[in-house]
């Protein structure tokens, strides 16, 4: 009978014969990759409970940092874990509580953790006792090698800027030999809640230029509830500067934007930047992921895949000033890229096991997608959760699987005649069998036989059909 292990390793090789010496030699080829293993990224869905404005680290020195906001806002608090899902569960240290009085003895916001120069810094914006919306952006430093000590932290101070006013979420990057800090603050005489400023550093404790605006909310999806634009982070790849920043009010409308910029240019020059005109990671009803946002990003333990690190909650409605409400989870996702360099972050994927993209041996440079409820197969998809699908145990029972779209979770892949589906679920044998597959290795890929009609998945010229088995590579 086939295992479950088996059928989740999707037959991506078994084992070889080669002839050396006149003779045939059995020779084992690499072990293959679960769906897991291909996927790349942790599924710990939530990662972090009640722990808002995510940050984890790259791994440094074999180990994974988090630290965000606590549902509290009176402390900065580092976890450390070997693998990305060890973070789930990893002892938490506070490296900072406010004062009981005074300045910074209010909210406590988005502390970010940088390893720059062999020293630790913590950049985290706070409010007053007197005022706890009075935020300021503030840095801590340790020089010891572990930043969970403690003992190791000390307030360096306010990172002062042009302006005495509202600002926080400050993060920072290098590029091209040159250190910068971004941030949103509140700019006098403009009529907004917050815009992105980005400065070059002259020490990790300080700006060498004037701040200069780079994204202000103007479009309908930044000015629900509130005008805002903050939260920023930045992945740079493909030669480009990507930034991505949060916007709207902290409820169910709060989403993602994106910021672009040649690696090459000038990113001190409002010019350089485009803003994308549509939010890019947004609230998803079916995958019960409400206001994602104040994203960050990671790599992998594999040190290539990227990770999509953010905050969502898993409801809509919140009694009073969703502020504090504390359900605020931190989520991890993979981070896709388009064949034109820019990223695919598609939806927020909410529960559920590793997901794959499903390849045509004979178009590998296009994938299954479903269009209408519809499956077909194209290139170039920019609707990444189209794309995604998990296999799950079967609705036909033991030694089966279905594929379940990521995006309607509620749908399953579905043969209807000659026309493969994505359906939701009914009761009754006859779709359990027809939603219902065995995934059968072959050579770098799988077949998919229907359990209902032992057809096979068909790729014929963009459509699938069944018919004569053809190969599907999972990626």
């Amino acid at each position: 009978m086939t295992s479950r292990r088996n059928l989740l390793r999707g037959g991506l090789g078994a084992a070889v014969a080669a002839s050396v010496g006149g003779g045939a030699v059995a020779r084992a080829a690499a072990p293959p990759r679960t769906d897991a293993e291909i996927y790349g990224v942790t599924t710990v869905n939530p990662l972090v409970t009640q722990r808002a404005d995510p940050f984890i680290t790259p791994r440094t020195n074999g180990m994974y940092y988090f630290t965000g906001s606590v549902p509290e806002y009176d402390r900065v608090v580092v976890r450390g874990a070997s693998t990305i899902a060890g973070l789930s569960t990893a002892a938490e240290t506070v490296v900072w509580r406010r004062p009981s009085s005074g300045r910074m003895g209010g909210h406590i916001w988005a502390p970010e953790l940088h390893r720059i120069d062999n020293r630790w810094y913590i950049y985290f914006a706070a409010g007053d006792s007197d005022n706890v919306f009075r935020i300021r952006m503030y840095v801590l430093e340790s020089a010891r090698a572990d930043p969970l000590d403690a003992a190791g932290w000390a307030l360096r101070g306010q990172i002062v800027t042009e302006w005495d006013s509202f600002a926080l979420d400050a993060t920072t990057f290098a590029h091209n030999g040159r250190r910068y800090y971004v941030w949103a603050q509140s700019e006098p005489e403009i009529a907004t809640n917050s815009n992105l400023y980005i400065s070059e550093m002259s020490s990790p404790l300080a700006l060498r230029t004037k701040p200069v605006r780079i994204a202000t909310p103007t479009r309908s999806w930044e000015v629900q509830g509130f005008r805002v634009n903050e939260g920023a982070a930045v992945i740079v790849r493909n030669g480009r500067v990507f930034m991505t920043f949060s916007a709207s009010a902290t409820d169910s409308r709060y989403c993602m934007g994106l910021l672009t910029a040649s690696a090459s240019s000038n990113l001190l020059a409002p010019s350089s930047w485009v803003k994308s005109p549509d939010p890019v990671f947004v609230t998803n009803a079916n995958t019960s992921q409400y206001g994602p946002g104040h994203n960050t990003f990671t790599v992998a333990e594999d040190g290539v895949t990227d990770v999509l690190v953010y905050h969502a909650r898993d409801y809509r409605d919140i009694t009073g000033d969703p502020l504090y409400d504390p359900n605020r989870h931190t989520r991890v996702q993979r981070l896709y890229w388009h064949a034109d360099g820019t990223p695919l972050f598609g939806v927020p994927v909410g529960r559920g096991g590793p997901i794959v993209r499903l390849s045509p041996a004979d178009a590998p440079a296009s994938h299954l997608r479903h269009y209408d409820y519809v499956l077909r197969v194209e290139a170039g998809v920019r609707q990444l959760a189209d794309t995604q699908f998990r296999f799950v145990p079967g609705l036909a029972g033991a030694g089966t699987e279905s594929i379940q779209s990521v995006n309607f979770p509620n749908r399953y892949a579905r043969i209807s005649g000659t026309t493969v589906r994505i359906d939701p679920q009914e009761s009754g044998g006859t779709f359990a069998g027809q939603a219902s597959f065995r995934r059968v290795a072959s050579g770098a890929g799988v077949t998919l036989q229907s359990v209902g009609t032992g057809a096979y998945l068909r790729h014929e010229g963009g459509r699938l059909t069944t018919g004569a088995a053809t190969v599907f590579l999972l990626g």
